[in-house]
């Protein structure tokens, strides 16, 4: 370190953007293994297109242990995430790809029936092989004291280690699964921003376990005196109907509008305002906490009706809004195409849903279904969001041991990305929905005079509808009760 000053403020450390090079900082340490001082050197940096980590490497002189760890500078993420890694027989490359695990992470090898928790292996910043190599040392590391209390126990390692380090070696097809209910891991994708076909990414709420190991506060399920969970007095006690001209007027709550983008109401408001605006009992997905969800149901013309979420959170400040289509589910897929020709074109309402796929044929982007989740926007908006989503999620595009030819692709697609916004050429939008629910709004009163916007329904796959839950969806008992009642 140049000055040779310790850290007193990481998070004023991290701040400092005007530095052309992340500064190293040294701190003294105690060393666990002989008791005396070494030093701790931290690097607080970005990965690019991914976010904040702290880079901590440990060396004592005296006996010469040295360890290393990662830890996220920035906050936990609204979401638990899960990757998925296909790693077939033959394909050593995959074994490359670039891993950030945190320390709330767990990885599974289904194929060994192995799993390595949270508190086996700290944050770290390796590869696929890595954590393989890294987990198969530590199992070695016992086996002599092992082999003397329990031989069988110690002879069933061996074997289970021949295994393992088949697999760190390529020599077997396995599947490398990687869960962090704090959402800060990542697996990398070498072909982004196309999608990867050995590569899946899950988003889920994360459950009340995942929230208290996390170190949130967990308020415990109200119990009744026969033991029940109470969810409340009733149904009609956990639904309270707030008129919509005294929505912000009360005390201690927020207008729909302020819990979700400034885009969200101003598209949706200028087609029709809400009678009422209802809220439900909810949980932040952020803190835990318990928060409000306001929503409502509204017409958009040419369109069907929806309803629109919205959820804050008085404690952490997390905000989140979501647009969920109302009715039942469309019995044929939309898939909808604009021709993307002037300026008016990039002011065009749009709402995709988070089972839509997106489509930019001249740029051969192509976004899969859930990508972004669910979104009210404008056209432009969407490219925007599009563009912010690849430089956050898809890491280790642009750093120090990046090919070159991987970087000039990066640069390439990021400029061909910015002149679709610039319009110097026409270019296309697909938005391909299975359950119909996405729509771009037209440009003209009446939709079919909109000779640049094109609309067509399809029948779904059977493996669309096997994705989206509907082959075993069985409603005849529904459908049935609701003929009787009217």
């Amino acid at each position: 370190m140049e000055n040779g000053g310790a850290v007193v403020d990481l998070r004023s450390a991290a701040e400092e953007a005007d530095a052309a090079v992340a500064p190293l900082n040294e701190i003294e340490s105690l060393c666990m293994r002989c008791g005396e001082n070494g030093a701790t050197r931290l690097l607080l940096t970005r990965i690019p297109h991914f976010r904040e980590i702290v880079l901590m490497a440990f060396e004592c002189p005296h006996c010469n242990e040295r360890n290393n760890e990662v830890q996220f500078a920035g906050q936990l993420q609204p979401k638990g995430c899960c990757y998925r890694l296909e790693v077939p027989l033959g394909r050593s490359e995959i074994l490359n790809r670039q891993v950030v695990k945190s320390d709330s992470a767990t990885i599974k090898i289904p194929q060994l029936d192995f799993e390595i928790p949270p508190e086996a292996q700290r944050g770290t910043l390796s590869t696929v092989e890595g954590i393989l190599v890294r987990a198969a040392d530590e199992l070695q590391a016992l086996q002599d004291e092992r082999k003397k209390v329990d031989p069988e126990k110690a002879e069933a390692i061996d074997k289970f280690l021949v295994k393992l380090r088949a697999l760190a070696s390529g020599n077997a097809a396995f599947t490398f699964i990687l869960d962090d209910p704090s959402g800060n891991s990542f697996i990398e994708n070498p072909l982004a921003p196309s999608s990867d076909p050995l590569l899946s990414i899950r988003f889920y709420e994360r459950t009340r376990e995942q929230q208290a190991s996390l170190g949130f506060l967990v308020e415990p399920n109200a119990t009744d005196e026969s033991g029940h969970a109470d969810d409340g007095a009733s149904a009609n006690n956990n639904i309270v109907v707030v008129p919509h001209g005294l929505v912000g007027a009360v005390a201690g709550r927020r207008a729909i509008a302020q819990g979700n983008p400034e885009e969200v109401a101003a598209a949706l408001c200028r087609y029709s305002a809400p009678e009422e605006v209802d809220t439900l009992p909810s949980t932040c997905g952020a803190c835990g906490t318990a928060c409000v969800t306001r929503f409502y149901a509204t017409k958009i013309p040419y369109f069907r009706e929806v309803i629109v979420m919205a959820t804050t959170c008085d404690i952490c400040g997390y905000r989140s809004a979501e647009l969920k289509p109302g009715g039942e589910i469309s019995k044929r897929g939309k898939k909808i195409t604009l021709y993307v020709k002037n300026v008016k074109d990039l002011t065009r309402d749009v709402i995709k849903s988070d089972s839509a796929g997106v489509k930019v044929p001249e740029l051969d982007l192509e976004l899969a279904s859930g990508t972004l989740g669910g979104l009210v926007t404008t056209v432009e908006g969407l490219i925007a969001k599009i563009s912010e989503s690849l430089e956050r999620v898809h890491g280790f595009s642009l750093g120090d041991s990046t090919d070159d030819w991987k970087r000039l692709k990066w640069e390439d697609f990021k400029l061909r990305l910015t002149k679709l916004l610039s319009l110097e050429e026409p270019w296309t939008l697909i938005i391909d929905d299975p359950l119909a629910g996405s729509f771009i709004s037209p440009a003209t009163d009446a939709i079919e005079d909109d000779t640049q916007l094109r609309s067509e329904e399809y029948e779904r796959s059977w493996e669309q509808n096997e994705e989206l839950g509907l082959n075993d969806m069985d409603t005849s008992s529904a459908d049935v009760a609701y003929s009787a009642a009217n």
